[in-house]
């Protein structure tokens, strides 16, 4: 199959944006909870109607202030409630939102606002005030820099107490479905990150889509979620307008409070990138092991991996019933607890989730809905459903959405998620666009059924010295799940053979220390030589191997004394490896593989 179409179920009216549903809720059901807000005692519950009246507050101050419709205003803040307040006040305003993640540069900063002629930005911290100061004397248009942490909320809503409603009414209802609402810059694993014009109808009709058709079964009455994933990352972002769209309660945390969150807020589904759930199953298999209970785990993994295929290709025999159910209460049971006992269902995106993993988190009662989208798409273009799930696969397209597959390989995306355009950058934009289709870059497959299964970058496709193609994602994805390693890179391009670079996870080498008898001050640069270590790593390089050709396997492999870091420049912060900057930084150890 060359393409599919899935005809959209929610038509949006030209003249929606995304300001109609919180107002609309909190005239219809004003004392309905939307969100919940983590407090010193709990969390507190917001309604619709006290949300409808932040969001009109921090609207009137930025109307007081001078914001004009269509002007940008930027947002650098970690995930949390204001954030989603800031959102839909800056809307309602007219105004553009351009967010920033919060680990970003000085220069990353001065250039995100510079590029889109931001005149204000929110800022969370007073150290995030401090970066954007070091590019303000750059910044000429940018006239106000306000701070969470410092009460300027409030200042920003007390200044605007003499807007009167109808102003802010008359304000939320200048843009219209085609108008810009936020300009989300790419990570840009090369070069400099270009503004992605995403519009209202974009958020509106793709999340309003994608919750009718391929959420439906997620987005029940009662439902809600934990948000951690950053909101400047557009994944995170499309899924809080899908809350507000639906009427989810919505909550936010972030990954060092997130356990503890979890716990008490009890979420009934989750999204998340493929490394938190790596992540997941690594610790629960450390800490079986450092417990005595290796051997146990090992079998409930096993276990839940068989009966997840099972379900897939029938109906599990008795024997693996009987077994699943020991394993649950031994087990299963536990994993579900650790995420507060009421998550059934988890959304994965922004990289390739494994197979095997996919099939031990449903055998362990949370099945993991893997999608495919990028910044362009508005997030989803394609995504599982609970009953039309294919494991490997990363779905079919959406509601309003079609996919096709080029000649040479790559997955075309056109509908109702597409971008607008590339801000200022009209060159980039026909580059990317033709016709309404937009050119991911990736290399995919659709199989008879219409189910997207990715196969590899088209810009990173590795063509080795005797001229063999080799997709270094299917090999670096397999390697990622293994305990020890962190992080890799499979090279070769031009060269006689593949190899590749690895990582180690520090978090997991001290369990591994200590059950191996190592030294507890052994440093990652000792433990890269010592011979248990490279015992388990070349072990996990065999098993990667045997998903490829022998022209494909990784023949060498180096690893190396530090983790690839965003703050080096070798991650971009949705966690994506940048490739150009790994092998410059790294050339020696390239260079000494191929020696």
């Amino acid at each position: 199959m060359r393409e599919f179409s899935v005809p959209a179920l929610a038509e949006v009216p030209g003249t929606t944006n995304l300001t109609d549903s919180p107002f609309a809720r909190a005239a219809a059901t004003p004392g309905a909870i939307v969100l919940r807000r983590r407090t010193a005692t709990g969390w507190s519950a917001v309604t619709a109607r006290e949300f409808a009246a932040e969001i009109t507050g921090v609207a009137k101050g930025l109307i007081a202030a001078g914001i004009e419709p269509g002007d940008r205003v930027g947002l650098m803040s970690r995930t949390r409630y204001e954030w989603t307040v800031l959102d839909y006040a800056i809307w309602t305003a007219g105004a553009v939102v351009v967010p920033i993640y919060e680990t970003s540069s000085a220069e990353q900063v001065e250039w995100i606002l510079g590029d889109s002629g931001a005149r204000a930005v929110f800022t969370e911290t007073e150290q995030h005030r401090a970066t954007v100061a070091q590019a303000s004397d750059r910044l000429p248009g940018l006239e106000h820099v306000w701070t969470i942490d410092a009460g300027d909320l409030a200042d920003v809503t007390t200044s605007g107490a003499d807007v009167a409603d109808a102003a802010v009414e008359e304000r939320r209802r200048v843009p219209a479905y085609d108008d810009v609402a936020t300009l989300v810059y790419t990570s840009g694993t090369t070069g400099r990150p270009k503004g992605c014009e995403l519009t209202h109808g974009n958020l509106v009709a793709t999340s309003r889509n994608a919750i009718q058709g391929a959420m439906a079964e997620v987005a029940v009455a009662g439902s809600s979620t934990l948000l951690f994933l950053p909101l400047a990352h557009v994944f995170a972002r499309l899924i809080e307008v899908a809350t507000i769209e639906a009427g989810i309660v919505l909550a936010h945390s972030d990954i060092p409070s997130l356990l503890p969150d979890l716990a008490s807020f009890r979420p009934t589904f989750l999204l998340a990138v493929p490394r938190v759930f790596e992540k997941v199953y690594n610790g629960a298999e450390q800490k079986a092991a450092a417990d005595g209970k290796g051997k146990i785990f090992h079998a409930a993994a096993e276990t839940a991996i068989a009966y997840s295929r099972a379900l897939q290709d029938g109906r599990p025999g008795l024997a693996l019933r009987a077994r699943h159910k020991v394993f649950d209460v031994l087990v299963y049971g536990k994993l579900r607890a650790a995420v507060g006992g009421r998550v059934q269902y988890a959304v994965s995106g922004g990289a390739a989730l494994g197979e095997r993993l996919g099939h031990f988190f449903r055998g362990v009662g949370i099945t993991i809905l893997e999608g495919y989208g990028l910044t362009e798409t508005t997030a989803p273009a394609t995504v599982n459903r609970p009953s039309a799930l294919r494991i490997g696969t990363v779905g079919q397209a959406i509601p309003g959405v079609t996919i096709r597959i080029a000649d040479d390989g790559e997955v075309l995306v056109r509908g109702v998620n597409t971008l607008k355009g590339y801000w200022n950058n009209e060159t980039a934009t026909k580059e990317a666009v033709e016709d309404g289709w937009f050119r991911t870059g990736d290399l995919g497959a659709l199989d008879d059924d219409g189910y997207l299964r990715i196969t590899g970058r088209k810009k990173e496709i590795l063509v080795t010295a005797a001229g063999k193609n080799v997709a270094p994602a299917p090999l670096e994805d397999r390697l990622r799940a293994h305990p020890l390693i962190s992080q890799c890179l499979v090279v070769g391009d031009g060269r006689k053979f593949i190899s590749a670079l690895i990582t180690l996870d520090e978090e997991a080498l001290g369990p591994w220390k200590e059950r191996h008898g190592k030294p507890a001050a052994m440093t990652v640069a000792e433990l890269r030589a010592d011979p248990d270590v490279v015992a388990a790593i070349d072990a996990a390089v065999a098993d990667a191997n045997k998903s490829v050709s022998h022209a494909e396997a990784i023949k060498k492999y180096r690893i190396l004394g530090v983790d690839f870091s965003e703050e080096a420049g070798h991650m971009t912060p949705s966690l994506k490896v940048r490739r150009h900057a790994v092998m410059k930084d790294f050339a020696d150890e390239i260079e000494s593989i191929y020696g």
